[in-house]
């Protein structure tokens, strides 16, 4: 439903607007998409109607507001996007699963390659807990700042194809010198391995940078490119509905999100079996060889899928409207600043009509793009929040790693308990999407973004308070007391490590509601020539938290563990609490950011091919 729209602007906005038809199969002109041929419909308006010339009928006002809302159909290039996604996370989680053991624990006696056997602890370099933490949390710092970087290559210069390309061959060449660092000759010369195992680490990271934040978009707009707007379809039942593309965008990073945890799953559970029975260069061998399956499956599907070229200067553009928005409107109150940014007319005294004859000469675009970077930016607003939510998450990948060395294993590697994280997510999401969600909107709740998010903290919270209290419980029923991960403690606290699996559960539950939709809400709120830049601002927060988490190394050991799960507790819960309390007015405001039209302004001029003129 859209209660408090203005419901002839969202019945223009479905109307089919007229468009370029490309000039060959997979080629962009001035006006319109990169779209394969047969995904091109001849569009036409006819006076009173809302058809097209292929029988596609839209919503009327009245049908906008009445009829209820499905999704559409997932097209098959989709799915193929979301496999390399599945061989990208199989190469990185298989890969990242193993750092803390490697990095941490030393050479098992007898052992050449960090191998233990079924008893044993694996382990290389034997540097301890804080630098396992340490390095693990530069990596993933450092992965999740450069889709910055990958980001404005693509929406600049490269596009996101050809970036994609060219960041799986840099994290490639990354995955190689981890392997050299990991043979066992290298393995032998401690200052050697650390010294590869550093450099691996900052070229992988480039790579994943570059992938990321162009990965995602490019799903979701395999289904864009076909249905841009809202239509009608008629059931077997005969009911008329709405097929809605917001509905579509978020069905597909639900599976999205599924195929990145299978792919995850596969890598942490194949790869920590290789290194305790094999060793650390086969546990970094075989992610590297799934992943050369990505770069092929991209070049075989290179003419089927529908791409936006880059279109230069937007990002510049974008920026010298805020500044220009901002004029006068500094203030050394931060407060009166702050409220002066949310003033009703910071926009609207910004656009092309409003300014007339006054406009600067590098305002070429439309009032429409003015309002498509106000609902961006008004999305980052809410991603600067999202690094208190991944700060508990952080600790998946380290700490409750080190926290399972500490308990009763019964043969299993420490290392393979957080696997009951992506097993929740593959079961958990399609229960979600077909049961869950459908079931709260009979209910009549809009179960919105803003809304999700806010239960996301909720759920990250409830993780890290489980972690505080199995610690505590470790220290006090274990033989070493608070020390437990002290090379001289030869003995396990009697605590079952599934016990684990409540944190792990939660922390499953809160990505589907805070992660997952963080992906869409970047997708369906940027303008459409900058989604590569929203989504890595997105990615951008998970960079900010692991820097934050440098802050609580110090408490990433023993006996200070209890303090470090609590903190963050409650900051996850201080964190849900202010982000519900500063966007429930945006909550609001869901349907009508939504049915903003789409701008006819696309950055620089294009010649075919999607290249500048």
């Amino acid at each position: 439903m859209t209660s408090g729209l203005d419901l002839a602007e969202v019945s223009k906005a479905n109307a089919p607007q007229v468009t370029d038809v490309p000039a060959a199969p997979g080629i962009m002109n001035e006006k319109s998409l990169i779209i394969p041929e047969e995904f091109s419909p001849s569009v036409s308006h006819r006076k009173g109607s809302y058809a097209d010339d292929d029988g596609k009928e839209y919503p009327t006002e009245e049908e906008v507001e009445s009829l209820r809302r499905v999704c559409g159909t997932v097209p098959w290039s989709s799915y193929t996007i979301a496999f390399v996604e599945l061989c990208e996370r199989f190469s990185y989680y298989g890969t990242i699963v193993v750092f803390v053991n490697f990095i941490q624990h030393p050479l098992p006696p007898g052992s050449t390659t960090g191998s233990s056997g079924t008893h044993g602890q694996s382990g290389a370099l034997g540097l301890g807990q804080r630098a396992s933490t340490g390095l693990t949390t530069f990596n993933s710092m450092w992965a999740y700042c450069m889709p910055l970087l990958g980001a404005y290559m693509a929406d600049q210069y490269w596009g996101r194809y050809k970036t994609i390309q060219i960041s799986i061959g840099i994290a490639i060449l990354g995955h190689i010198i981890l392997i050299v660092a990991t043979l066992p000759s290298v393995i032998a010369h401690p200052n050697g391995a650390i010294a590869a195992f550093s450099v691996g680490l900052v070229i992988f990271g480039i790579g994943v940078g570059g992938f990321k934040p162009n990965i995602s978009p490019l799903i979701a707009e395999q289904y864009e490119s076909k249905h841009p707007k809202q239509y009608i379809q008629v059931q077997k039942s005969g009911e008329r509905t709405i097929v809605d593309p917001t509905m579509t965008v978020s069905r597909i990073y639900m599976y999205f999100y599924m195929m990145i945890n299978i792919g995850s799953l596969g890598g942490q559970i194949g790869m920590v079996y290789a290194e305790k029975y094999v060793g650390f260069w086969l546990s970094f061998t075989l992610p590297t060889v799934m992943f050369l399956c990505s770069p092929v499956v991209m070049f075989l599907m290179r003419k089927k899928y529908a791409r936006r070229p880059p279109t230069g200067s937007v990002i510049a553009k974008a920026l010298r409207l805020w500044g220009l928005a901002m004029k006068g409107r500094w203030s050394i109150n931060p407060v009166t600043t702050g409220k002066n940014m949310r003033a009703d007319d910071f926009w609207e005294n910004v656009k092309p009509s409003r300014l007339g004859q006054h406009k600067p000469a590098w305002m070429t675009f439309d009032d429409v793009w003015v309002d498509e970077v106000r609902r961006g930016l008004k999305a980052c607003t809410v991603f600067l929040w999202y690094p208190v939510y991944w700060l508990s998450y952080n600790q998946m990948t380290n700490n409750l790693v080190s926290q399972a060395a500490t308990m009763e294993l019964h043969g299993a590697p420490n290392d393979l308990i957080n696997n009951v994280n992506p097993i929740t997510l593959v079961i958990f999401i399609p229960l979600t999407d077909m049961f869950l969600y459908p079931g709260l909107e009979r209910m009549g709740i809009r179960f919105t973004p803003i809304k999700k998010i806010t239960w996301g903290f909720i759920m990250a919270s409830a993780a890290m308070i489980t972690a505080c209290v199995t610690q505590y419980y470790i220290y006090k029923l274990g033989a070493c007391g608070d020390h437990p991960s002290s090379e001289d403690c030869e003995y396990h606290a009697p605590i079952n490590v599934w016990v684990q699996t409540i944190a792990y559960l939660l922390i499953a539950f809160s990505e589907i509601f805070a992660s997952i939709t963080g992906l869409e809400y970047a997708f369906t709120k940027a303008p459409k020539n900058m989604r590569s830049v929203v989504t890595a601002v997105f990615l951008f927060m998970s960079s900010i938290s692991y820097a934050v988490s440098q802050a609580f190394v110090s408490l990433s050991a023993d006996p200070l563990l209890i303090w470090n799960y609590g903190i963050i507790a409650v900051l996850a819960a201080l964190g849900g609490a202010g982000f519900w309390l500063s966007h429930r007015k945006l909550d609001k405001q869901e349907d009508k950011l939504n049915f903003i039209p789409e701008s006819s302004f696309k950055g620089r001029r294009l010649s075919y091919g999607g290249q500048a003129a």
